[in-house]
Parts: structure tokens; C-alpha cells; sequence
């Protein structure tokens, strides 16, 4: 016979973004508590609102299996004296066990007997077992935890009540001093204390008390309604809005969608100031017209926490507030455009960026030499370069216009259009919006050659300074983003394909640094640090890049990461050419002949140079021509796969140097001249990848 268990710990609101990571991690807890019972289950279905963090085991076993095991005792020698009687060990471990001596039975282990004995586990009944659950449900963690009262304990939020059921029956729990019942609680306002008759019966209790406790279904019906409110209106549904509906979802308990309006004197307000003051602020949907023109409505959708009653006045009260959220976003926007941009500029001076590293006015600067410098690895146009020069001089302006003060999530891109506006060109206004591209590890590039230089040295500027004051992120701690700023950085150079050598990019930044020499030897001390944190990015990205549908091998990754470049693209490169050649038939044999002269070469002199003349055999020679021919494609081309090509063509020149040759010549010149041979291979193939990382079966 199975059985259902309930369990729904009642809290205090609980910020949304927290309550779905929340009860799958209760989830998952549960599940293995289980598993780890060897308590069979067939499915644990999860349930949440802002008020509750509840799941259902279904199908689960009445108890655990019996369980019979052989427990292995001393060794014979051990277990008989020299009468064959037992010894006081062999009595002892029988006691031990609940068993005599007489179920004694010996086995052999690898030429040794041991004694054994069998050993019999009645099952726990499963609410013996969910007893213990107390301490499974304390464990969870949080982002942020709260304490309450004097109490020790921490959690997402205050437990109020608890609902613990198995079938009809109530389980007895105590968790954070809160005794289990069957009693929840309803919808805040429209909803009472009911009490559970029967742990499967959940779901519909709590929906008769105005709370739909499936997350799943509580967000249909906000889609539906939505639906149904757009097709009567003819709007566009605004459903791509996908972190808001999530975060409406988890609001509320009981949603109810209504509409409502503002004055189209409001439309004048950029339409993202809109959005945000909107969306961001309120939780309320924005809506377009439903035809090709997309036009922007003075409409907007809201979800409200509970019926439809008196939703005429929620209405009224909703459009009173965002009126309000609205006139100030007009009255920002229309004082900054009395402004000029140089006016702006000016500002940045009294805007600190950092104690240690100046003004936004001085990293700005920064930032467009930085710009400047790397610019023509971009192969830019005449235009596109003095967009950039242009767009250096000016592009942080917005921080200090009051629409950004307001709204800070539009940096950037009320710039791009307060610069249009005031007649700025549109490479200019794009850079300006895309200076912050990549905001997230998946967030779009930017799209312009102009906007992707004013990013990768606004980016460039924040790691290197930050790097340069010793502020270097360390376990969880990175105040400053600067992993984010990092890998965004790699993004862009792989997305743009340009084979940007790191190195040379900070040694760039630090030749722009000529006037703080304390900055500048800091950036140079720091050099090593921060290019080892651009690896560290790089192969997160290698990690979460697919090769016959299977992430690139820890092996190859560090084989690649480890070459003597710091070459964004060429390290990606070389990883999946890596990949794609170890499912080869040759590549064993062409690592092992590479790993074979990387082995020799480490005995060979910092200071060896290699003689012709020396070079006596025939394989020696045609190893040196290869090492030539090899040296001279490398100096031609990064195309990974031609620079692994010619390593595999030179690997047979090499096993027949090592089947001719002895290395270790008892003539010491010889044996210089070969080990700085082999030596400068090994250099070589260091550019290409560190291939003693590689592990060959």
C-alpha cells in the first residue's frame, strides 16, 4: 500500500526571485533524504506562493525493505584459539551484531578466511523515517536569511505554520519551534484557516481560499487572462517579457489581470523610460498595437493579487500611482534635454569612479586611449574611427542626467538617444548604447565595430585599474563585477574573430598610463594576475562550449590554455581542433612523440643555439628543415587546424630522429646541439598548445 505526504512550511512573504530556487532545493532535499531511507517514492510534486513552500510525495512506500547483509568479522586465525574454541574477539563481534556463535560462517578474501555473521534490519515505517525530516528542511539555504525574535536560527523568512500530513493523519514535526498540524492558511484577505482532511486533497483546499498553490497553473491563468484582455482591446499579448511574468507569478496567490491607461502626453518619454517606470517599477506590462506598426499604447496590463471585486477601483488606484512614476520620468527627460552634452561631460569631474582611481570624467579619458589604441586591430573606416574618437570623448554623460539618476537601468541608452537628438551621429549614439554589452555570461553583444572597441576598453579600463590598486576578486568576493566585465571581454574578441593577443592589449594600456606612474607599475605587477583571470574566463567558456554534443575535455582545455599565447580565439581554436583530433587514430602517437621531445628539451640549455654543422645524420637534418618548415607556417598562420597539421606531419620526423639518434651523445657539443633542437620544437609547439597537459590512452 503507498501513501501521499504533505509538507508546506508557511512564511512571511518571501522575495519572488527566491521562492521557485527555493522549493526546488526543498525538492531536491527531500528526494535524497528519501533515497538515502531507501524509502521508495514514485514523485514529489512541488507547490509555491509568495506565502508557502509546499510538495507532495506521492506513491510512497509504507516502509522500508527489509534488509539481510553479511557482516565480515575478524580472520579465522583470529576468531579460534589454538583449542578451536572462539575467541573472546569472535564472541565479542557476535554480540555486536545481535547474533552467537553458531551462525558463525567463513569466507575466503583473497586467500584469507574471515568470519561472518548474517545480519537481519526490520524496515522503519515511513513515518518513523519522515520523522527525521526536521533537520533536512533546516538545511536550506538562502541568498539572504533572516533571524526572528531571539531565536538562533535563519531562514529564508519566519515560519509561521506547518502542515505535515501522511494521508489523513497528521505527522508530528517541529521545525524552528513550530509544531506541525493540518491547519493552513488561506489568501491574506479573501482566504481563512481550513484544516486538510487529506494530504492529496491540497492543491484544491487552498484554491477554495483564493490561492492557487501550483506554480505552473497560477502563471497559465495570468496568461490567459492577458490573452483574452489583448483580444478584446487588439493589442499585441506582451508576453516576451519572461523575467516579469515569472516575478508577477511569484506576487501573487490568486491573480486576477486588469487593464488600465495613462495620458498619451506621457508618449513624448522615451519608450524604454516607460517600459522601465512600468515594468521595473510597478510589475505592470506595457502593450503595443497589435499590427505592423508596433506602435507604443498610453496602456498598460496588471496583475492583481486577488478577484475581480472592486477591480474598478484597483484600476483607478494603479493608474493614479504609475501617473505619478510617469510625470517624474517626463520631468527628468525634459530638463535633460535643456542640457548640453559638454555640460555633462563637465559634471563627470565631481563624479567619483573610485577613490583611487579618479573621476568618471578621468576614467573616460582613460577609456578612450585605450579605445584608440587598439582600434586598428578592428580594421575600422575613416568614419567608424572618428565615430570612436567622438563617441570617447562623450560616452558616460548620461550618468549624470537626471533620467538615468532616476532610471539607472537606462545607461547607456537614454545617452544614444539624448546624443541623437542633439545631433550626434548614429555610429556615435550606437556605441554609446552598446558600451555596456554583454550586461549578463549570455547577454547579446554589441553589433557595430565602434560599439564593440568603446566596450572591450571601457571593460579593458576596469579590470586593468581595479588590478592595478591590487583590488583582485578572491573566492565568491568580486565586488566590482569584474568576472562579468572579463568574460564579456572574451565574448566580444571570440564573437569579433580577431586574434587580439591579451598581453599585448594590457601592455597598451599600460603605455597609455603616462601620467600615473602609480597606476602604472601596479598594472605592471599585476600583469601575470590578470591574464591568469582572462584564462580562468576563457575556459569557463570552453566548459559551456560543445563538441560532438560533449563539453571539451579538462584535459585539453588546460593543453590549450596553458600555450605560450593569450589569444583568445586561438586558444578556442586549438581546444576543438584538440578534440576534434583525439578521435583520430594518429593522435596518441603524435602527443606522445611531442611529450617525448617537451620531456628532453627541459635538459636543454636557456642558452643553446643550434649548428648546422653539428647536425650529423640524415633524420637529424630533415628534423630540422621540418622544425624550419613548422616555425615558418607558424609565423604565417594561426589557423589552428593548419598549425596542428604540420605538428603531425613533423611527429613521424621526430620518432625517426629518436630511432636513429641517441640524444645524450657522449660528444658534449652534439649532444647541446640536439637538445637545443629539440628545444626549439618544444617552443614551437608551446604556441601552439602545452601538450604534456594532454592525457592519451
Amino acid at each position: 500500500m503507498s501513501h501521499t505526504f504533505l509538507l508546506e512550511l508557511g512564511l512571511e512573504e518571501m522575495p519572488a526571485k527566491g521562492i521557485k530556487p527555493s522549493v526546488e532545493q526543498l525538492k531536491d532535499k527531500v528526494a535524497t533524504f528519501l533515497n538515502e531511507a531507501k524509502l521508495d517514492f514514485q514523485q514529489i510534486t512541488t507547490y509555491s506562493t509568495p506565502r508557502r513552500l509546499a510538495l507532495m510525495v506521492e506513491g510512497l512506500a509504507e516502509m522500508q525493505a527489509d534488509e539481510v547483509e553479511m557482516v565480515k568479522g575478524p580472520a579465522k586465525k583470529i576468531a579460534l584459539d589454538a583449542e578451536g574454541n572462539w575467541s573472546k574477539a569472535a564472541i565479542g563481534f557476535t554480540r555486536g551484531q545481535g547474533a552467537t556463535p553458531e551462525e558463525i560462517v567463513f569466507k575466503e578474501i583473497k586467500g584469507v578466511d574471515y568470519i561472518f555473521v548474517e545480519k537481519f534490519t526490520k524496515g522503519k515505517r515511513a513515518e518513523a523515517i519522515l520523522s527525521e525530516l526536521s533537520s533536512t528542511i533546516a538545511s536550506l539555504t538562502f541568498p539572504v536569511s533572516m533571524k526572528w525574535s531571539t531565536h538562533s536560527y535563519k531562514f529564508i523568512r519566519p515560519l509561521h505554520w506547518l502542515v505535515a500530513m501522511l494521508d489523513q493523519e497528521v505527522l508530528p514535526l517541529t521545525i524552528f519551534d513550530v509544531q506541525s498540524g493540518n491547519n493552513t492558511i488561506g489568501h491574506r484577505f479573501l482566504g481563512e484557516t481550513i484544516a486538510i482532511k487529506d494530504a492529496g486533497d491540497y492543491a484544491k483546499a487552498l484554491e477554495g481560499q483564493f490561492v492557487i498553490a501550483d506554480r505552473e497553473k497560477r502563471q497559465q491563468m495570468i496568461k490567459d487572462q492577458m490573452t483574452a484582455i489583448c483580444e478584446e482591446k487588439g493589442w499585441k499579448v506582451p508576453l516576451d517579457n519572461i523575467e516579469l511574468l515569472n516575478e508577477v507569478t511569484d506576487l501573487v496567490e490568486y491573480p486576477t489581470a486588469f487593464s488600465g491607461s495613462f495620458d498619451q502626453a506621457y508618449l513624448s518619454v522615451p519608450e524604454m523610460a516607460l517600459e522601465v517606470s512600468m515594468a521595473d517599477h510597478q510589475r505592470y506590462f506595457p502593450v503595443r498595437k497589435n499590427d505592423e506598426t508596433m506602435a507604443f499604447l498610453p496602456n498598460f496590463i496588471g496583475i492583481r493579487n486577488g478577484s475581480d471585486e472592486y477591480i474598478d477601483t484597483v484600476v483607478r488606484g494603479n493608474e493614479k500611482v504609475l501617473t505619478a512614476r510617469l510625470a517624474d520620468a517626463k520631468f527628468f527627460y525634459e530638463e535633460d534635454q535643456k542640457i548640453t552634452i559638454d555640460a555633462f561631460v563637465e559634471k563627470l569631474k565631481r563624479v567619483s569612479f573610485h577613490e583611487k582611481l579618479g573621476s568618471m570624467y578621468d576614467k573616460q579619458h582613460r577609456v578612450s586611449l585605450i579605445a584608440q589604441s587598439i582600434a586598428d586591430q578592428f580594421s575600422l573606416s575613416y568614419e567608424e574611427k572618428e565615430a570612436l574618437k567622438r563617441a570617447g570623448e562623450l560616452f558616460k554623460f548620461d550618468l549624470v542626467t537626471g533620467t538615468v539618476v532616476e532610471f539607472t537601468k537606462l545607461q547607456g541608452e537614454i545617452g544614444a538617444i539624448l546624443a541623437s537628438e542633439k545631433g550626434e551621429s548614429a555610429l556615435v549614439c550606437s556605441a554609446i548604447a552598446e558600451q555596456y554589452k554583454p550586461t549578463s555570461a549570455t547577454g547579446a553583444v554589441p553589433s557595430t565595430k565602434v560599439g564593440t572597441v568603446l566596450s572591450l576598453a571601457d571593460k579593458f579600463d576596469t579590470l586593468a585599474m581595479f588590478f592595478a590598486i591590487g583590488q583582485i576578486p578572491s573566492g565568491s568576493n568580486d565586488p566590482f563585477a569584474l568576472r562579468r566585465q572579463a568574460m564579456g571581454i572574451v565574448r566580444m574578441i571570440q564573437h569579433a574573430g580577431l586574434n587580439l593577443e591579451l598581453s599585448s592589449i594590457v601592455d597598451q594600456i599600460e603605455e597609455t598610463l603616462t601620467v600615473n606612474v602609480e597606476l602604472k607599475a601596479g598594472l605592471a605587477q599585476n600583469k601575470e594576475n590578470l591574464l591568469n583571470f582572462f584564462k580562468d574566463r576563457v575556459d569557463q567558456l570552453m566548459q559551456s562550449t560543445m563538441h560532438n554534443n560533449q563539453p571539451i575535455s579538462h584535459d585539453i582545455r588546460q593543453a590549450a590554455l596553458n600555450a605560450n599565447q593569450a589569444d583568445v580565439v586561438s586558444m578556442m581554436d586549438t581546444a576543438l581542433v584538440l578534440s576534434e583530433a583525439s578521435e583520430e587514430n594518429n593522435y596518441k602517437s603524435v602527443i606522445e612523440s611531442l611529450n617525448r621531445v617537451a620531456n628532453l628539451a627541459q635538459k636543454a640549455s636557456d642558452e643553446g643555439q643550434i649548428s648546422v654543422e653539428l647536425l650529423k645524420s640524415s633524420s637529424e637534418k630533415t628534423l630540422y628543415d621540418s622544425m624550419l618548415k613548422v616555425s615558418h607556417q607558424f609565423e604565417t598562420t594561426k589557423d589552428a587546424n593548419s598549425r596542428y597539421e604540420v605538428l603531425t606531419n613533423m611527429s613521424n620526423d621526430i620518432d625517426a630522429f629518436f630511432e636513429e639518434n641517441m640524444v645524450m651523445a657522449d660528444d658534449e657539443a652534439v649532444k647541446a646541439n640536439r637538445l637545443a633542437l629539440l628545444k626549439a620544437i618544444d617552443e614551437i609547439t608551446k604556441g601552439f598548445a602545452d601538450t604534456t597537459q594532454l592525457i592519451i590512452k
